[in-house]
């Protein structure tokens, strides 16, 4: 038996999927803080609801990928601290973030999430990672189904030049 059969879990994780971990527990512990941000933005109850399913989402990916890499022996990266909650009526108007920025930014950002997710299955090499992988992808992917109701809902969606077809006469 090879260094790569049997127990997924016993086999060494290969660098790329370290310094994929390791990154993506890094811009999750980012995002948190930012999302508790837009949190405290938002004036939209719907997509409040949303943003706190987000950070809900990052917290349980943060708790998977930082079990992996102390079992691993590799040291976390830093976190930044919680942020407080806000009362939106005590944030200026023209600093304030207007709930379809949230909702571009955070429909970039799962965006990103899905081909992030997609790189790292590919180049695993161990079953365990790239399944998990595939549930942060799923994961990711009915948030932004979700996001995206939210947006055509609430007009926020700004479509690009629509291609329609005429027939010749």
């Amino acid at each position: 038996m090879g260094i790569l059969s049997g127990n997924p879990k016993d086999e060494p994780l290969h660098y790329g999927e370290v310094f994929s971990i390791w990154t993506h527990l890094t811009v999750n512990y980012g995002f948190i803080a930012g999302y508790q941000t837009f949190h405290n933005h938002s004036g939209d109850e719907d997509l409040r609801k949303i943003i706190e399913d987000i950070i809900d989402t990052c917290r349980e990916e943060v708790k998977q990928l930082e079990k992996i890499l102390k079992t691993n022996g590799i040291a976390l990266p830093p976190a930044p601290p919680e942020r407080p909650v806000a009362r939106i009526e005590d944030i200026p108007p023209g600093a304030k973030f207007n709930d379809p920025e949230i909702s571009a930014a955070l429909t970039g950002d799962l965006a990103a999430g899905l081909v992030t997710c997609s790189q790292v299955m590919g180049m695993s090499t161990r079953e365990d990672i790239g399944l998990m992988y595939g549930q942060f992808h799923t994961a990711k992917a009915q948030l932004g189904a979700k996001l995206l109701r939210l947006n055509k809902t609430k007009g926020w969606l700004i479509p690009p030049p629509l291609h329609v077809d005429y027939p010749e006469k």
